[in-house]
């Protein structure tokens, strides 16, 4: 007789099996963080989370734009007033060109000083080690938040 199969609990993460937490987070062209999303189960995937948080429509009514990495793209939902830039996936049988991989490359190095804001966020080992509910877990985040920009811009 097959064993009977038993759901995942709700916060568990098909690819690292382990139960974790997904959140987003936005900088400034400093690397300063300024916006954290609300915590989301580890198995939710980036492009998910941005569509339900609005990232794009609350960028075009600041006027903002964003530099994003591959997993995003697609979420924009105006090609023609893009707020939310993102290299060139290569396709089977479609490689890049050279103007492509070289967009990629400055897509980039712009985007490297808003990964060591994320830097600084990791620093907080509780991040590493936090396993809690989603609602408690986005309370943490956005102290780590507050603590993160103190200690950076003293």
């Amino acid at each position: 007789m097959p064993e009977p199969r038993v759901s995942p609990p709700l916060a568990h993460s098909g690819k690292h099996k382990a139960h974790g937490l997904l959140f987003l987070a936005l900088t400034d062209e400093r690397g300063n963080l300024v916006w954290i999303s609300s915590a989301k189960p580890g198995r939710s995937s980036e492009i998910t989370t941005a569509r339900h948080n609005k990232i794009s429509t609350h960028l075009r009514e600041a006027a903002l734009g964003a530099l994003a990495d591959l997993g995003f793209v697609g979420l924009d939902d105006d090609p023609d007033d893009a707020v939310i830039i993102t290299g060139r996936r290569a396709f089977r049988g479609h490689p890049l060109t050279a103007a492509q991989k070289e967009a990629n490359r400055l897509v980039s190095r712009e985007r490297a000083a808003n990964e060591h804001g994320f830097a600084d966020l990791k620093n907080w080992r509780i991040l590493t080690k936090i396993r809690m509910n989603a609602r408690h877990a986005t309370t943490l985040l956005r102290a780590l938040l507050v603590l993160t920009n103190a200690e950076v811009s003293r």
